[in-house]
């Protein structure tokens, strides 16, 4: 009995000591990572990169010296210089992601101790230019953004009694702007319409008036009833009607009224 309790007791120190073992290695190995850590973040951020993916057309809305002026304006300092410990980039990478013309951004340091930050930009699509002078872009999800200093992007233009934008707007049962975005969506998804049309007026009994760009006529559009049937009706007034009669002969061309296309000289 002594000699099998002797090597139960042998059983349990060993199994102590390898347990010992175990945690020794791994608060080793938490040392070594908090060691590597802290040395990461005492060295020094080498420069800030930033990319920024052109727009469709190639052309920028932001440019690099605006993130870098952000950067300053939000944190207070550069980065550059800076210990990484200090160049909070996941701050930074939120902060980017709230401007309007941005639509993502991804913020990291590499092994060089470059702060790099890659962004995409939103693509507008649309123009506002409502009564009360308020300017700006819609991008395809409906998101508000501001007039651009560096580029001026060649969209479908909106004016006339436009409601004011609320973020919500395309959730709302109603909404004019919600109708004119469905009005600019069939428009902008047309190869014949999307090179024709350059403008939407909003009246003030809130009937669209289209204008393209050929020609000085204006295309009394009425409400968004039909407007796929009236798009299509237009479209053969222009395919068959207008070869031979010309593209100034008519001031104005209505198809609000069904299955007919009326030219007013």
């Amino acid at each position: 009995m002594a000699k099998k309790s002797s090597k139960i007791d042998q059983a349990i120190v060993q199994k102590m000591l390898w347990r010992g073992l175990w945690v020794a290695l791994f608060f080793g190995a938490v040392a070594l990572v908090i060691s590597a850590v802290e040395e990461k973040e005492g060295q020094i951020v080498e420069a800030v990169d930033v990319k920024i993916q052109p727009l469709p057309d190639g052309n920028n809305l932001i440019q690099e010296g605006d993130i870098l002026a952000k950067i300053e304006s939000t944190f207070g300092y550069n980065f550059v210089g800076l210990p990484l410990g200090m160049a909070d980039v996941e701050r930074l990478e939120r902060v980017l992601k709230e401007d309007p013309f941005i639509l993502d951004a991804e913020v990291f340091v590499d092994a060089d101790q470059v702060v790099n930050v890659e962004l995409s930009q939103r693509n507008p699509i649309l123009r506002v230019i409502d009564n009360n002078d308020l300017n700006y872009y819609l991008d395809k999800h409906g998101f508000k953004m501001p007039l651009s200093k560096h580029f001026t992007p060649r969209v479908l233009t909106v004016t006339g009694n436009v409601p004011p934008h609320s973020p919500e707007f395309m959730e709302r049962k109603e909404h004019v702007l919600k109708d004119v975005f469905y009005l600019a969506d069939l428009i902008l998804n047309s190869a014949f319409y999307r090179p024709l049309i350059e403008q939407i007026h909003v009246s003030n009994r809130r009937e669209f008036i289209l204008v393209p760009k050929v020609g000085k006529q204006k295309i009394v559009f009425g409400g968004l009833d039909r407007a796929e049937d009236k798009l299509q009706n237009l479209k053969y007034f222009y395919e068959e009607g207008m070869p031979y009669s010309g593209w100034r002969k008519y001031h104005t061309i209505n198809v609000k009224f069904a299955d007919q296309v009326v030219g007013e000289k």
